[in-house]
């Protein structure tokens, strides 16, 4: 009999898969690979562990997709919104030269911490990128700098190919598709938009808040903000 594929499983085949794409980008900008990268065993072997302990079932799934992934955040570890204090509490596994934005993680770890925990929280939800890769930029100081999929036309023009297919093969994971939860109101909440009104991927989009912009700009309302994410997230239907 046929091995049925957990959903966990069907998630790290999407990534060895995203390990195996190459885009040349112009110059100046440049996708950064978790999953080809230096720390690439590393990174499977983290991967493996989480997604198996939060994934290892066939239930349907509500997605969670922010922007693309932070050169120093997502695109180290390999998980969406984890960062590597967590990962090892969840996997026993250290992952060195690793920053993120504290305030940020620990945001989203509230959210998850009132909605039931981590457990309870990953058995509704699915969290991803639109861009799945992260994306730099070179400065005019020469720095490599985070990019956003959407900040430049020509580039999101060349990544829309791949970003679409990222999203039906996500999709194919086992995505409850009559709501997607989109981290960032603005700019990633309206190009989101655009490609959904032109696939049909979703039958409804919802925006939140980037939590960088709930703990650096607006911390004094970080109460409201966190009853919206629950509220937003725990409503039946759409």
């Amino acid at each position: 009999m046929k091995h049925l594929l957990t959903f966990g499983e069907r998630v790290l085949a999407f990534q060895r898969k995203l390990a195996e794409i190459t885009i040349d980008l112009p110059a100046g900008f440049k996708l950064i690979n978790p999953y080809n990268g230096e720390n690439k065993k590393l990174i499977q072997q983290v991967t493996t562990i989480f997604y198996q302990k939060f994934f290892a079932d066939n239930i349907p799934r509500r997605l969670i997709l922010g922007s693309s992934p932070a050169r120093r955040g997502t695109a180290v570890t390999g998980i969406p919104f984890e960062d590597a204090d967590h990962l090892y509490s969840e996997t026993g596994i250290k992952i060195d030269n690793f920053y993120i934005n504290r305030s940020s993680s620990d945001f989203l770890y509230e959210v998850m911490n009132k909605y039931g925990g981590s457990k309870t929280f990953y058995q509704d939800f699915y969290t991803s990128f639109v861009c799945p890769l992260g994306l730099i930029r070179i400065n005019e100081k020469g720095r490599a700098v985070n990019c956003n999929y959407y900040e430049n036309k020509k580039i999101l023009n060349q990544l829309e190919p791949f970003i679409v297919n990222s999203l039906r093969t996500q999709i194919s994971l086992g995505i409850d598709t009559s709501v997607c939860f989109c981290i960032g109101s603005s700019q990633n909440f309206q190009t989101l938009t655009k490609i959904n009104n032109k696939y049909n991927f979703f039958n409804v989009i919802v925006p939140l808040e980037h939590p960088r912009f709930i703990t650096q700009y607006n911390y004094q309302k970080r109460d409201f903000y966190l009853k919206k994410y629950l509220t937003t997230l725990t409503k039946k239907s759409y």
